[in-house]
C-alpha cells in the first residue's frame, strides 16, 4: 500500500502547464526575419528608366499586325492594307482569328494617340493578351520628325 501512496503522490505533482519555451523560440526567430525583410521591403524596386532619341528609323513592314486609337477612343485594326475602324465588340474575335493562325509571330503594334487617358491603353491590351497576343509593341513618332512638322507650320 505504500507504493501505491506513493505514485498516486508522484501523479499528483505533476504540472498541467504550457511550456513556453518553444512559442519564445519561434516568435524570435520570426521576429529577426521581419527586421531583416522589411527595410527590403519599404525601400522598394528601384529601376532606371532608359531614354532614348528614337535613333533609327523602322518602316512598317506588310505582315506586321497594328492596332490604332484615335482621339476619339477607337480602334483601328491595321494588317497592310490601310487602318479600318472596328468595334469594341468585335475586336476580341478579329484579333483571335488572326492569332489563331500564327504559329510563332504574335506580336501586336499598338499606336494610340497621346491624348488619351491610359486606360483605353489598357484595355486593348488586355483585349489583346485575351485573343492570344504574347508581344504588345509601341509605335511612337520619331521626335526628329515632330521637330520637322514644327518648323514647317
Amino acid at each position: 500500500m505504500a507504493l501505491s501512496a506513493t505514485s498516486a503522490s508522484a501523479k499528483a505533482a505533476v504540472k498541467a502547464d504550457i511550456n513556453v519555451t518553444p512559442l519564445i523560440d519561434v516568435m524570435l526567430v520570426l521576429l529577426i526575419i521581419f527586421m531583416i525583410v522589411t527595410p527590403i521591403i519599404a525601400a522598394g524596386f528601384q529601376a532606371q528608366i532608359p531614354r532614348s532619341e528614337n535613333p533609327e528609323l523602322r518602316p512598317e513592314g506588310p505582315d506586321e499586325v497594328r492596332l490604332g486609337i484615335d482621339k476619339d477612343r477607337k480602334f483601328y485594326l491595321d494588317m497592310g492594307e490601310g487602318p479600318r475602324q472596328i468595334t469594341d465588340d468585335a475586336l476580341p474575335g478579329r484579333l483571335e482569328a488572326i492569332y489563331a493562325a500564327r504559329t510563332k509571330d504574335k506580336i501586336l503594334f499598338l499606336k494610340a494617340d497621346q491624348n488619351i487617358d491610359f486606360a483605353r491603353v489598357q484595355q486593348a491590351i488586355e483585349i489583346a493578351r485575351k485573343s492570344g497576343v504574347r508581344v504588345v509593341g509601341a509605335i511612337t513618332e520619331q521626335k526628329q520628325a515632330l521637330t520637322k512638322k514644327k518648323e514647317g507650320s
